[in-house]
């Protein structure tokens, strides 16, 4: 069995420090050997134990007298001393964590930002801002296109009416929580280590109502279906969020609600594609109208409009359509239609069709196929 290290040589202080010399050092010493800052560090976990130990002791005054008169020997073997050093256990978490972490001036710690100070987010009458929600919005490429107002439904917590959301009878009042007796937070063990969490009975405020409304059992709050209008404006774009302020969930015993995203996601369209401001579609064209040019009606989202198409053009030939796009987003400016032509092949020739195309196929020189002529060109040099 090892030998157990004297206190104040684990402290680095001497016998005849004062109570603010060793709380100094203990200070300074329990925040480089915390296990926060020493993730994965056993020699520091032992290390930051046996600081508590030995603060236990020497921070109080009976205890120490007891140490200084038999040592370690004063705890052991039903020795007096005041309850003895428990092996390292705190005799109480709160006072510990704000000692180590919080500032100066007693606030704006570590303490306060990782535990919250007030219970997170809840004041000292019990009542908390309400939970944001999400909810998930279909539109058509025309309704983001041209903006639009759509009313939503959801199943939302809202302030209840009897008591006017403070939870509360009439003429109740609150009273301190007999869980956490005021604090707000309670120990909870992890293991070696105690930490603090926030009440689950007064849910961090330190007090509790004497007689809570029965229409809520005291939340301030109850379950209900809820309308809410939402203005599209033009040019949105797909995964696009909309704030309704204070939309989301009211606050509990009557504090500030939270807020409602709306999260808007465009159907597939059956004819264009978007890309950006620019909408993208394949039109088919006769395979006469390629050859010998004419005109073609091609599709918008306000209607058809007429674009030429020159004699000669190929498949997959484009051409931009500008200002018929997608409106920019608060903007005043427009994208483009951007047009791929597909030249349809005749899949059925009755006998005078094809007697008619054959006699084409024999006009036809090679100066009327220049791509294919370029290709087989191409083809001849790799082999030769």
């Amino acid at each position: 069995m090892s030998r157990k290290r004297d206190y104040y040589e684990i402290l680095c202080v001497e016998k005849s420090s004062s109570d603010d010399e060793i709380k100094r050092s203990y200070r300074k010493l329990a925040v480089k050997f915390h296990p926060d800052k020493n993730p994965d560090n056993a020699e520091a976990e032992d290390k930051f134990k046996e600081l508590g130990e030995a603060y236990e002791v020497l921070s109080d005054s009976s205890k120490r007298a007891a140490y200084d008169r038999y040592g370690h020997a004063a705890f052991q073997g039903g020795m007096g001393g005041g309850g003895g050093a428990g092996g390292g256990g705190f005799h109480d978490p709160f006072d510990l964590f704000r000692e180590v972490f919080s500032g100066a001036g007693g606030g704006g710690g570590i303490f306060e930002q990782f535990f919250g100070g007030n219970g997170g987010g809840v004041d000292s009458s019990g009542r908390q801002r309400g939970s944001d929600l999400r909810y998930d919005l279909q539109i058509t490429l025309e309704e983001a296109a041209k903006g639009c107002e759509k009313e939503i439904e959801i199943r939302k917590l809202d302030g209840c009416e009897p008591c006017g959301g403070s939870g509360a009878q009439k003429g109740s009042k609150a009273v301190t929580c007999p869980t956490c007796r005021g604090r707000g937070q309670v120990a909870v063990a992890r293991g070696f280590f105690q930490v603090a969490q926030t009440c689950p009975a007064c849910h961090g405020s330190g007090r509790i109502i004497e007689k809570p409304c029965s229409s809520c059992q005291g939340d301030g709050r109850v379950e209900k279906t809820s309308r809410v209008k939402i203005k599209i404006p033009p040019g949105i774009d797909s995964e696009s969020r909309l704030r309704s302020t204070g939309g989301g969930e009211a606050g509990l015993r009557g504090g500030p609600p939270g807020d409602l995203y709306v999260v808007v996601h465009i159907k597939e369209h059956e004819v264009f594609t978007r890309n950006g401001m620019d909408l993208t579609c394949e039109v088919p064209i006769p395979f006469s109208t390629a050859a010998l040019g004419g005109e073609i009606e091609v599709p918008t989202l306000e209607g058809t409009v007429t674009l030429k198409i020159p004699a000669g053009t190929q498949s997959a030939s484009t051409f931009r359509i500008r200002g018929l796009g997608m409106p920019a987003l608060q903007g005043l400016a427009k994208g483009d239609i951007i047009t791929y032509v597909q030249v349809e092949v005749p899949t059925r020739l009755n006998p005078d069709q094809r007697e008619a195309l054959q006699a084409f196929a024999e006009l036809c020189g090679e100066e009327n196929n220049p791509i294919n002529k370029g290709f087989y060109d191409r083809v001849k040099s790799f082999f030769t």
